[in-house]
């Protein structure tokens, strides 16, 4: 579906208002003595907080009043039909583990999609006042020391280049040990970064995001970022990855090419 310039001006607007929204919500808990989390599944950890309920919560009544017709995907309440064919996904806390601990690169991730996949999205850090907004012809940081174009990292052989990943374990053993397939050629390899460095990837700080056992919720709004900056995104595969799952984010199709071979001949030995 082609969307209009009266309604990219509009979405945009609204993704603002819902990171607007989205924002006082977390940081009222963040850093709270007081904060719970809870366990989302019986084995492991997977926390959840009322920060993360209270901040989607808040993002769907915006929607109710914006865009009653849109879908929305969120983490917290799932799906909720629409009849526009655009849908807003949600995920009102990415990196609830970072946000338990007090470190700051957790962050509002919104984004707007059709059915190829995310039209435009949006990376917030409340904490540090910073968003970063990709798609419909934008490409940029707002920030503390004002605004500024994203533009992500020239080529570089893998050798010369810094990868980030969430988890040391990345997922499972056999997505684990890929990933370290690409990150034992790489020059700087740093974990815990959370969207935050997907973020960073767009400002041209790192080359490459590797990661496994994604929802659509935690990279639909980076895709579009890092897509805007001159960036790619793509399963391990090659294919879309808008739907979650493996997921190879990187500054440029040189790099990408690169570190996909490697992904790949690892996931096929």
């Amino acid at each position: 579906m082609t969307v209009s310039k009266t309604t990219q001006t509009e979405l945009i607007r609204v993704a603002h208002v819902l990171a607007d929204t989205a924002r006082p919500v977390t940081l009222a808990y963040f850093r709270a003595s007081a904060l719970v989390a809870d366990n989302k599944v019986g084995a492991g950890f997977d926390p959840v907080t009322v920060a993360d309920r209270d901040a989607e919560k808040a993002m769907r009544e915006v929607l109710a009043r914006e865009r009653p017709e849109d879908a929305i995907l969120g983490e917290e309440f799932g799906h909720q039909s629409g009849t526009s064919g655009l849908t807003w996904v949600l995920d009102p806390i990415d990196g609830t583990r970072g946000y338990i601990s007090g470190t700051p690169t957790w962050g509002v991730l919104i984004s707007v999609a059709n059915a190829d996949g995310p039209l435009f999205g949006l990376i917030d850090q409340p904490y540090i006042a910073e968003r970063f907004v990709g798609g419909f012809g934008m490409a940029e940081v707002q920030g503390p020391t004002g605004s500024s174009p994203l533009q992500s990292r020239a080529p570089r052989p893998l050798s010369e280049a810094t990868v980030l990943t969430t988890f040391p374990e990345v997922g499972t053993q056999e997505e684990g040990a890929a990933f370290r397939a690409v990150a034992s050629r790489a020059q700087l390899t740093r974990y815990g970064m959370d969207c935050y460095g997907y973020a960073l990837l767009a400002a041209g700080q790192v080359d490459l995001v590797i990661e496994a056992g994604l929802n659509a919720y935690d990279i639909q709004a980076p895709i579009a970022v890092i897509k805007a900056a001159g960036g790619i995104v793509t399963d391990w595969a090659g294919g879309p990855a808008h739907d979650g799952g493996r997921a190879i984010a990187a500054a440029n199709p040189e790099i990408h090419a690169e570190a996909l071979a490697i992904l790949k001949d690892a996931m096929d030995g």
